[in-house]
């Protein structure tokens, strides 16, 4: 396979981890796993999904919700302290849903009985992050109590490979996810390209039986997949980058305005000729040359 034939498309919202684990018994095994549960393959397992989020239904053989719980995943690969929010989102459209096939009832006598839910994050991105904690909706509010009136608990799992050993030792399809994760980020500390990143990740995994019979399926869609998040990742990086390195130049100017010379800034400040150049653009001072 030549790299031309592989496309990034920008519509294509999807991603290994969502691919991947919306496969019956990839997604059932991730359920029991986080669960402790154990239901096999016979169970009847039903997969929705809203924007970023795989929605799990599990019924018994005459079709009711077991436990009455439904859970809802979301993978990232970049921290993000809303996840409570957009949860609170999520289950409010999936009530609404449920409430509104039942509209006659929805203010009469009878209550409508909704399913218990479940919210949980699971995350590999490059950045530190612990092995599990609990992210809370009410971290968010301006005025803490300590019986906030409206909560929503969303569990963290850091599944990077080389954290959370019992949870990925208990769900294959995660530690081989895990592990092709990890050799992506390897081949690109090497120098790698992240096409050549990824399809070298793929060919060793599909070598060493890690998810080999999906990665031989669906190769290209996964190298895509790899270089469309990449590209995103790079994306996000840049404007923190941009967004630091602006605020440095303001900091500069300051400096300036304040008294400070070129040589306070160099001494104290580390400044570059380009950085002391660029922050007295701001102050108007662009035709005056860098001292030396």
């Amino acid at each position: 396979m030549s790299k031309e034939n592989v496309y990034v498309n920008r519509e294509y919202k999807s991603s290994v981890f969502k691919a991947y684990f919306s496969i019956k018994e990839n997604c059932l095994a991730l359920y029991n796993a986080v669960s402790g549960t154990d239901y096999t393959e016979d169970a009847e397992l039903q997969i929705e999904t809203l924007e970023n989020s795989i929605f799990l239904k599990i019924y018994n053989d005459v079709s009711f919700v077991i436990s009455g719980t439904i859970n809802l995943y979301e993978h990232q690969s970049t921290i993000n302290p809303n996840m409570p929010l957009r949860d609170l989102f999520y289950i409010s459209d999936m009530y609404k849903a449920t409430a509104m096939k039942r509209r006659n009832d929805l203010y009469g006598e009878g209550m409508i009985k909704l399913p218990n839910p479940t919210f949980m994050v699971f995350y590999n991105g490059p950045d530190e992050a612990p092995e599990r904690e609990m992210l809370r909706l009410s971290d968010a509010y301006e005025h803490k109590t300590e019986s906030p009136e409206l909560e929503l608990l969303v569990h963290f799992f850091n599944i990077n490979y080389g954290h959370n050993k019992d949870l990925l030792d208990k769900c294959r399809p995660l530690r081989d996810y895990a592990i092709l994760s990890y050799r992506v980020r390897e081949n690109l500390k090497t120098g790698m390209e992240i096409y050549e990143a990824a399809t070298k990740a793929v060919d060793s995994c599909i070598e060493d039986d890690v998810m080999r019979d999906y990665l031989i399926k669906e190769k290209a869609g996964v190298i895509q997949m790899h270089v469309l998040d990449f590209d995103e990742e790079k994306h996000d990086r840049l404007l923190k980058e941009n967004a630091d390195s602006r605020r440095r130049i303001l900091d500069l100017a300051q400096m300036l305005s304040r008294g400070g010379t070129e040589a306070d800034l160099r001494r104290f400040l580390d400044a570059t000729e380009e950085e002391i150049l660029l922050a007295k653009k701001e102050l108007g001072l662009a035709d005056v040359s860098c001292a030396k």
